[in-house]
């Protein structure tokens, strides 16, 4: 086999540098131990987006296959974040995951200091009946031109950036069909 000198050069130094590397003592086989007991080794990885502000920071979520959740990091290879989170974006894992986290509605009556436990189907009965006479009450029908314009303008509404286009579509045809005006978006503010 023919060499040029050019050659001779690269392969020498290649090999050079390849002894030198093992000289000092570079072994594989920790990196492969430790990989092995890794708690994702085996996980269903996920791609999705924190559910917490307007910026859509990219978020990889490793889950067991009976759906647990095992851990939660940012993704390098999102261009928003670059693999970054916030304090909020960070915790993720610990906030699914957390058993001292609240399940039940309390509610606080008008001028009480007392909070006290409520049924689901109470509060969501109190909600809705609270947005009914609000905007019972502060509903135009026309306005000083005496055009129909059927508003209200006693409630606003502020959408989340954990929705996604359809459900936002949703959301905004249910506040639009109430009659509010004044509807935002998390991801304009």
């Amino acid at each position: 086999m023919f060499m040029t000198r050019r050659q001779f050069l690269k392969w020498s130094g290649s090999a050079g540098v390849a002894a030198a590397a093992l000289s000092l003592g570079f072994d594989l086989r920790p990196v492969e131990t430790y990989a092995a007991g890794l708690k994702i080794l085996k996980a269903k990885e996920t791609i999705t987006i924190c559910p917490y502000c307007a910026v859509g920071c990219g978020v990889i979520v490793h889950t067991k296959k009976s759906g647990r959740l095992l851990n939660t990091e940012g993704d390098p290879d999102h261009p928003i974040n670059e693999g970054t989170l916030c304090s909020k974006g960070a915790a993720l894992y610990q906030v699914s995951t957390n058993r001292e986290r609240m399940k039940d509605v309390l509610y606080r009556a008008p001028g009480s200091d007392e909070w006290e436990e409520v049924e689901w189907d109470w509060a969501i009965e109190k909600i809705a009946a609270r947005i009914k006479e609000t905007r019972d009450a502060t509903f135009t029908e026309k306005n000083a031109k005496g055009q129909v314009v059927n508003r209200t303008t006693g409630i606003a509404h502020v959408g989340s950036a954990a929705l996604d286009n359809e459900e936002c579509w949703v959301l905004q045809a249910m506040m639009r069909a109430l009659g509010l005006v004044y509807i935002e978006h998390q991801a304009r503010i």
